[in-house]
C-alpha cells in the first residue's frame, strides 16, 4: 500500500533551485534514509511531505486515513496548550492517549453509579472491554517505557515543560510523537540530543514498528541500522539506493568507479577523434573528418560523461602533526573529575597512562562528565581530587563542543588574520573555501554562522596549529555526511595522539584503538579494548544486571496472594510520582546550595535515600503491572 505519492515536486528560494522533477512513492513498511549535503533541501522536502510547506510545482497525494507525524529539526513544544494541565511533561505525553484518558474518566463515573443503576453496570462492562482491547491498562507504562528509552530522566516526568533544556524538550517531543504511533513518520535529525543507549533504543523501536518512516540524520550508524532504502538528494536530483547505508556506500563506490572509467574512456576517444580531425580536415579525408567533427560536437553537447562530483568530500581538512613530542602524553594519579562546588565527584578515574600515537574514544551517557574530563586534562578546570600530568614537547589542539572559544564578534576572515598572519587575503579566502566557507560567509560575524559553519571554522583553526595531540569534543555534531567522511579520513591519516569524545559510532569504530568508558552506575571510568561494540556489550550487561535487581526487589504474588487491581497500580504510580517530585525538589536545592559543603553533603545523602526508595517503588510497580487483575 502506498501511503503517499509525490509527483513532479519542485522548490526554489529566490534564484536558488533546491530540486525539481522529484516523483516517488512511500510504501507501507518503507524505512527511508534521506541523505545529502547541507543545503540540498532535505528538511524542505520533509516539510513539504508533512504539509507544512507548499512546493512551487507538483503535488503530494496521501492515501485516505493515513496519519502523518513530523519531528522538525527545530522543535518547539506546545507549552501554552500544556498549561491547561499545569504544563507538565507527563501531561504533555499523556495527550497522545486522549481517547483512553476520556474512556478512563467515563469508567470511573460509571463505577460510582453501578451499585444503583443496572444500565450503568452493563455500560461499564462494554466500555471496560473496549478500554482493555485498546491498551487502556498499560498506556501509562508505555509512556514510561518510551520516555525512559529516549533518555528522559525520571525526575523530569513531573517537571513543567518550560523548565526543560532544549535537548530535554526535543526528547519529550519525540516521545510524544512515537506514542501517537502515526502511519508515516517524518523525522528530521531524530538522534540530536540522544545518547548511545537512547539512539539504540530508537533504532530497535523503528525496526519493530509496522508503519513507514523517512529519516534525515547525520548519524551514519543510525542510518545503517534503521534504513532499508537510501534516498540521496544532491544537485536537485533524488537517487534511490536499495539496502541500508553500508549498501549505499558500496553502490556509490561502484557508480563512481564506473563513471570514472566511462569518463576516462570517453576523454580518450575525444582526444583521438580531435587528433584525426586536426590531421585530416584539410586533406584527402576532409569529408570524413568533417563528419566526425559533427558527431564529436553532438557528443560533447548531449552525451558527455562528466567526472564524478568532487564536492562529496565536504571539506579539505588535513591534520599535520608538528614536532614530535615525548613518548608519555598523559598520566593521572588518583584522579576524580568534577566541579568543586559539587557534593561529590562525577566519577573516579583509574591511574591512566596515554602514550604517543594512541587513539582513544571517551564514551558515556549524556551528563556523565566526558567534556569535564577533557577540560580537566587541559587544566581548564581543576581536578576534583588527584592529579593530571602532561608529557613534554606536546602541541595540543582542542576542539571545544559548541565552539564557545571562537571570537563570535569577529568574521572568519578577521579571525584568520590573527590565526595565520603570515598569509594574505587571497590565501585566507582559499583556506575558507576548502571548508565551504565561501561568499558572504567569509565576512559574516562568526556568532551569526550556523552550527555546522562554526564547526568547519573551528576545524580550520585546528589544522593551522600543527598539533601532535588532538582533543576533540563532539567534532561532528553539526557536520553533514560528506564533511564527516572528510574528517574521518583526516583523523585516520593523522600521525599524532587522539582523545575523542563523540556520539558518532561510525567515526569511533574508524579511528579509535581503545575506549575509556564512563559508567553511570559505578561513577567510574573503565578502560576497554576494541571498538564501540565492546562498549555496547558492557552497557547491556550493566542494564541487564539493574533490571534483574529491580525484579528481585519486587514481590511476585504467590499462588494464594491477591492479584493487584488497577486501583492498586494507580496507588503505586502515585507513590512513584511523589518520590520523583521529591527528587526534583532536592535537585533544585542542590543547584542553589553554593559553597555550603555541609548542606550539600546532607542534601546529597537525602537524594541518594530518595532515589533508592524510588527504585524500590518502581520495582513494585513493574511487578504489579505484570500481574494486575483486570476482572470486575
Amino acid at each position: 500500500m502506498a501511503y503517499l505519492k509525490a509527483v513532479d515536486l519542485a522548490k526554489a528560494y529566490g534564484a536558488h533551485d533546491l530540486f525539481a522533477g522529484l516523483s516517488f512513492s512511500i510504501q507501507a513498511g518503507d524505512r527511508l534514509a534521506l541523505i545529502g549535503p547541507n543545503g540540498a533541501g532535505k528538511s524542505t522536502l520533509l516539510r513539504i511531505l508533512a504539509g507544512e510547506e507548499v512546493p512551487d510545482r507538483g503535488r503530494v497525494d496521501r492515501a485516505a486515513g493515513v496519519r502523518v507525524g513530523f519531528l522538525p529539526q527545530q522543535t518547539l513544544l506546545a507549552v501554552e496548550a500544556g498549561r491547561r494541565r499545569q504544563g507538565l511533561v507527563w501531561d504533555y505525553c499523556l495527550q497522545a492517549f486522549a481517547h483512553l484518558v476520556e474512556m478512563e474518566a467515563r469508567l470511573k463515573r460509571l463505577e460510582r453509579s453501578m451499585a444503583e443503576d443496572q444500565k450503568a453496570l452493563e455500560d461499564y462492562g462494554v466500555l471496560q472491554a473496549a478500554f482493555e482491547r485498546l491498551g487502556g491498562y498499560d498506556f501509562h507504562a508505555r509512556i514510561r517505557r518510551v520516555m525512559r528509552g529516549l533518555g528522559v530522566p525520571e525526575e523530569a516526568f513531573m517537571r513543567p515543560l518550560r523548565e526543560l533544556s532544549g535537548g530535554e524538550r526535543r526528547r519529550v517531543a519525540l516521545a510524544r510523537l512515537l506514542l501517537e504511533a502515526p502511519d508515516l513518520l517524518l523525522l528530521d535529525e531524530p538522534t540530536n540530543h540522544l545518547d548511545f543507549a537512547a539512539v539504540e533504543w530508537l533504532e530497535d523501536w523503528l525496526a519493530k514498528r509496522r508503519g513507514a518512516c523517512v529519516m534525515v540524520s547525520h548519524d551514519r550508524r543510525f542510518l545503517d541500522r534503521s534504513s532499508t532504502k537510501v534516498w540521496e538528494l544532491a544537485g536537485g536530483r533524488l537517487e534511490v539506493n536499495r539496502g541500508n547505508y553500508s549498501a549505499y556506500l558500496e553502490q556509490r563506490r561502484r557508480r563512481q568507479e564506473s563513471q570514472w572509467a566511462r569518463h576516462l574512456a570517453q576523454e580518450r576517444r575525444i582526444r583521438k577523434e580531435e587528433e584525426f580531425i586536426r590531421r585530416n580536415i584539410a586533406g584527402q579525408k576532409s569529408r570524413q573528418a568533417k563528419g566526425r567533427r559533427k558527431r564529436l560536437e553532438r557528443l560533447k553537447a548531449q552525451e558527455r560523461v562528466e567526472a564524478p562530483r568532487r564536492e562529496e568530500k565536504g571539506m579539505g581538512v588535513r591534520f599535520e602533526a608538528g614536532k614530535r613530542g615525548g613518548d608519555l602524553v598523559l598520566e593521572t594519579r588518583d584522579l576524580q573529575v568534577g566541579y568543586r562546588s559539587m557534593a561529590r565527584a562525577l566519577f573516579r578515574v583509574p591511574d591512566l597512562v596515554l602514550r604517543r600515537g594512541e587513539r582513544v574514544a571517551i564514551l558515556g551517557p549524556n551528563g556523565s562528565g566526558k567534556s569535564a574530563l577533557l577540560k580537566t586534562i587541559l587544566g581548564l578546570i581543576p581536578p576534583y581530587a588527584g592529579s593530571v600530568r602532561l608529557g613534554a614537547g606536546l602541541q595540543v589542539g582542542y576542539f571545544a563542543q559548541g565552539q564557545e572559544d571562537l571570537p563570535l564578534e569577529e568574521t572568519p576572515l578577521g579571525a584568520l588574520a590573527e590565526w595565520a598572519p603570515g598569509l594574505g587575503r587571497e590565501a585566507h579566502l582559499s583556506l575558507l573555501a576548502r571548508f565551504s566557507l565561501t561568499g558572504d560567509l567569509a565576512e559574516t560575524p562568526i556568532g551569526r554562522l550556523s552550527g555546522g559553519e562554526r564547526e568547519r571554522l573551528a576545524l580550520l583553526r585546528l589544522t593551522l596549529l600543527k598539533a601532535n595531540v588532538l582533543l576533540l569534543d563532539e567534532p561532528t555534531n553539526h557536520l553533514d555526511i560528506p564533511a564527516q567522511e572528510a574528517l574521518q579520513e583526516a583523523l585516520q591519516a593523522f600521525q599524532g595522539t587522539l582523545l575523542l569524545v563523540s556520539h558518532d559510532r561510525f567515526l569511533i569504530d574508524a579511528v579509535a584503538d581503545g575506549l575509556w568508558a564512563i559508567l553511570a552506575e559505578s561513577r567510574s571510568l573503565e578502560v576497554l579494548e576494541g571498538g564501540y561494540e565492546r562498549y555496547r556489550q558492557r552497557v547491556m550487561r550493566a542494564g541487564a544486571k539493574r533490571a534483574a535487581e529491580r525484579r528481585a526487589a519486587g514481590r511476585r504474588p504467590g499462588p494464594r496472594a491477591r492479584r493487584p487491581k488497577p486501583a492498586d497500580l494507580q496507588a503505586l504510580e502515585r507513590r512513584v510520582l511523589e518520590f520523583e517530585a521529591k527528587l526534583q525538589a532536592l535537585e533544585r536545592e542542590l543547584q542553589q546550595v553554593g559553597e555550603d559543603y555541609r548542606r550539600a553533603r546532607e542534601l546529597g545523602e537525602r537524594w541518594e535515600a530518595c532515589n533508592r526508595a524510588l527504585q524500590q517503588a518502581l520495582g513494585e510497580w513493574e511487578t504489579a503491572a505484570r500481574h494486575v487483575d483486570h476482572g470486575p
